[in-house]
């Protein structure tokens, strides 16, 4: 049977390839590079849900097929949940990881409460209509980094129900406890039921 192409909004190999091993056989993903789109789609709003809005539009509006994006925040409870919606520019608009990591500890020195989850929304645009889908990872920010696995906070994110980080984790241990699974596996779910042919 022949495969149902999703175009994925993003130029992240990271989290495409998380989405692809949930996804499976029967679906193959097209990121914006695989599809001959080289932008970069701005995020300027205040949540996650409207930034993954804005992606999936955009792009459905250059091709005019069926697509899908995702945001992604860590939100940190005593930090009335900063990073959140800026985790990929907390340093900084021009920050690397390592940056937003660096700050993210130094914000949180001192802090008892380490208490926060990794939320993901996806955007799913088909036709003219909307659908969203949310995964939440509940766990604790670390006192320093560890692993050097995964992207973005991984090396300082323990999951609830683990004893190691998200970066000391292989790609299906981290799938076990992932927000961007739960999301996925809403979506997927979506996709069967609507019996949808890309």
């Amino acid at each position: 049977m022949k495969n149902s192409v999703l175009v994925f909004a993003t130029n992240n190999k990271h989290k495409a390839d998380e989405i692809r091993q949930v996804l499976g056989e029967g679906f193959e993903i097209k990121t914006l590079r695989d599809a001959g789109i080289l932008i970069d789609i701005p995020e300027p709003h205040a949540t996650l849900k409207e930034n993954a809005r804005e992606k999936s539009s955009v792009i459905k509006k250059l091709t005019g097929k069926d697509c899908f994006s995702e945001d992604t925040g860590l939100e940190v409870f005593a930090l009335n949940g900063a990073p959140g919606v800026k985790s990929a520019r907390y340093a900084g608009d021009e920050a690397n990881a390592e940056q937003n990591i660096k700050k993210l500890l130094a914000d949180m020195v001192g802090m008892d409460n380490r208490t926060a989850q990794f939320r993901t929304v996806i955007s799913f645009m088909r036709g003219e209509q909307e659908y969203q889908f949310e995964g939440i990872c509940k766990g604790q920010v670390t006192l320093a980094e560890k692993g050097v696995g995964g992207f973005g906070y991984d090396p300082v994110f323990i999951p609830e129900g683990a004893d190691k980080t998200f970066g000391e984790m292989t790609m299906a241990e981290k799938a076990m406890f992932s927000h961007r699974k739960k999301a996925t596996e809403q979506f997927i779910s979506f996709l069967k039921n609507e019996a949808w042919q890309g």
